[in-house]
């Protein structure tokens, strides 16, 4: 049987390595556990060993979840999956991060769905850094004016930047991103978040300053 708790020790375990590798403060890196097709069990059991933070790619999953578990009032619901326009509403409705922001119409229609609430979605922008025609993401070039447009909307607030680099250049891919990044911060004072690294480069994407790690099968077991 799978032990959460004890697999959220293993995890803690490697980011604390790979912080004390790149000289960091642990408390520089924020773990997300990404817990898409996972019931809602395991997330409990994850929320009971103090995680909190939780990424879910499917939209309608992630609208189930946070109605069924909205007595976890603590529990902040990020989306990390591609983002389809007639889709905006829900992700604005139910999450309180989405990291996969590429173009225009997704600012504009996330801004317009979040008006209602009390706290703006924070927002992070994907980056295709690696320039693969297979994934999702805005060029180097397009970010800083989707940099601008978020940080001009009422609901939202610009946190920063979300890569998938390519597997077999990870290491150059991060380092741009970092770059990136720091251009970034040096422009907008909301700017804290680079998240990047998962399972299998995350020592790599902390030497390179990713603050956050999305992890998901070390943590909660292979997808079926």
């Amino acid at each position: 049987m799978i032990s959460i708790k004890d697999n959220l020790d293993a995890v803690e375990l490697q980011i604390n390595n790979a912080c004390q590798l790149a000289n960091r403060e642990r408390t520089s890196v924020k773990l997300l556990a990404v817990s898409k097709t996972k019931p809602i069990e395991l997330i409990e059991q994850a929320y009971q060993c103090g995680q909190r933070a939780f990424g879910e790619n499917y939209v309608q999953e992630v609208s189930d979840k946070a109605q069924q578990l909205e007595h976890l009032q603590d529990i902040v619901w990020h989306f990390i999956g591609p983002i389809q326009s007639n889709k905006t509403r829900q992700i604005a409705q139910h999450c309180h991060w989405v990291h996969s922001v590429d173009r225009a119409k997704i600012i504009t229609r996330l801004n317009d769905h979040r008006y209602s609430h009390d706290t703006p979605l924070n927002v992070c922008l994907q980056v295709n850094i690696s320039e693969e025609a297979s994934k999702s993401g805005a060029t180097v070039e397009e970010v800083y004016e989707l940099a601008k447009l978020v940080d001009q909307s009422n609901s939202l607030v610009l946190r920063g930047l979300m890569a998938i680099p390519e597997k077999d250049n990870a290491n150059d891919s991060f380092a741009k991103m970092n770059a990136l990044y720091n251009s970034l911060k040096d422009q907008y004072n909301s700017v804290d978040t680079l998240s990047m690294g998962m399972s299998g480069d995350l020592t790599s994407a902390i030497r390179h300053g990713s603050t956050m790690v999305r992890i998901g099968t070390a943590i909660f077991g292979r997808r079926d």
